[in-house]
């Protein structure tokens, strides 16, 4: 809504209290442009993994956001192909999968950023949203993950554990290593929770 379609807003423009009425506008125009508010448990920042920007999380507020951590040299490692498939079907309708690359369990991801980023391009033609590596475990553990664990109670055991995140960023269902992104169960609710309307949508 233009706060300035109100019929008595132009008058108060004129009057005396047009600096007070200007600056409302000002305030109430570019909270609307941001769009709701962003969800604690996205509201961080992190360097990308293909290219190293910094990006924040809270640019996938309002959709279904998927977390995994992940690794190159795993037996699960071959899930990178149903989460870029799930990802490149799902992604139009509001499904964003964010992967964090871990060499916790294991060692079973000891690359460079660099190294991750073109192992995952050439071997599995990854698209979706990857980040630096990080630790998913003990005192450095990635800020995401302690919120994430702390919300579902459960941490990961394993690479490619999953988190998948409602569009209101309040409702998180935590999945083991060994449930497939393309299983009966984690595709329903993927699809459930597309279906719901984003917040303020």
């Amino acid at each position: 809504m233009n706060l300035r379609e109100i019929p008595w807003v132009p008058m108060l423009l004129r009057g005396a209290v047009a600096p007070a009425v200007a600056m409302f506008i000002a305030i109430a125009s570019t909270a609307e442009a941001a769009g709701p508010a962003c969800p604690a448990l996205l509201d961080h920042q992190f360097q990308r993994l293909q290219g190293g920007q910094t990006r924040s999380l809270c640019d996938y507020r309002g959709k279904v956001v998927l977390v995994v951590n992940t690794a190159s040299f795993c037996g699960y490692t071959y899930q990178y192909e149903g989460l870029e498939a799930l990802y490149r079907k799902y992604r139009e309708r509001g499904l964003v999968v964010v992967g964090f690359p871990s060499n916790d369990f294991g060692g079973q991801e000891p690359g460079s950023n660099a190294e991750i980023a073109e192992f995952c391009r050439s071997t599995y033609g990854v698209q979706f949203p990857m980040f630096e590596k990080s630790s998913v475990k003990g005192v450095a553990t990635n800020p995401v993950f302690v919120a994430l664990a702390a919300k579902t109670g459960e941490s990961p055991r394993w690479n490619f554990h999953k988190y998948l995140i409602d569009r209101s960023g309040t409702k998180v269902r935590s999945f083991r290593s060994d449930v497939e992104p393309g299983s009966a169960e984690f595709v329903k609710l993927v699809e459930q929770w597309l279906a719901e309307p984003a917040p303020g949508g």
